[in-house]
C-alpha cells in the first residue's frame, strides 16, 4: 500500500479516449439544444461538454500522478478529488448562472447526460483483464 505503481497508467488512456469520443456527440448536442432553446441553449450545451470533458481529464491525472507516488496517496487524491471535482463543477456553474447568453437548462442536461452517456458508451472499449489495462486492443490486422 505504500509503494508506487509501476506500469502503464491505463486511465489516462481511457480518459483520453472518451474525450475523443465526446467529438461525436458535440454536433448532435448543439443541434439538438440549439433546436429546443436556441442560441443560449446550443452555447450552455458547449459549455456543459467542456465542464465533462475536463472533469474526466481532471480525474485521470489525478490518479495517474499520485499512483506514481504511493496507493495510499492514490485512494486519498481519488475520494478528495472526487469532492473536489463536485465543487468545481458547481463552481463553475455558479460562474454562469445569471448569464443570459446560455440556458441552463441544456447546461445541466448536458452535464449529467454527457457523463453518464460517455461512461456507459467507453464500457465497450474497456478491457477488463489484466493482460490489457485500459482499453481493448483493436482487431485491425486480424485476419
Amino acid at each position: 500500500m505504500v509503494g508506487p505503481v509501476a506500469g502503464p497508467a491505463p486511465e489516462r488512456q481511457i480518459a483520453r479516449d472518451m474525450a475523443r469520443r465526446s467529438l461525436w456527440l458535440v454536433p448532435a448536442l448543439l443541434l439538438a439544444c440549439g433546436a429546443i432553446w436556441g442560441l443560449p441553449g446550443a452555447a450552455g450545451s458547449a459549455y456543459g461538454l467542456v465542464i465533462v470533458v475536463v472533469n474526466f481529464l481532471l480525474s485521470a491525472a489525478l490518479i495517474t500522478t499520485t499512483a506514481r507516488i504511493s496507493l495510499g496517496l492514490m485512494m486519498g487524491a481519488v475520494l478528495f478529488g472526487y469532492l473536489i471535482r463536485l465543487g468545481l463543477i458547481f463552481l463553475a456553474v455558479l460562474l454562469v448562472i445569471d448569464a443570459t447568453w446560455l440556458n441552463l437548462t441544456a447546461l445541466g442536461l448536458t452535464i449529467i447526460v454527457t457523463h453518464l452517456g460517455l461512461l456507459f458508451w467507453e464500457l465497450r472499449y474497456v478491457s477488463a483483464s489484466l493482460a490489457f489495462p485500459g482499453l481493448k486492443p483493436s482487431n485491425q490486422g486480424r485476419s
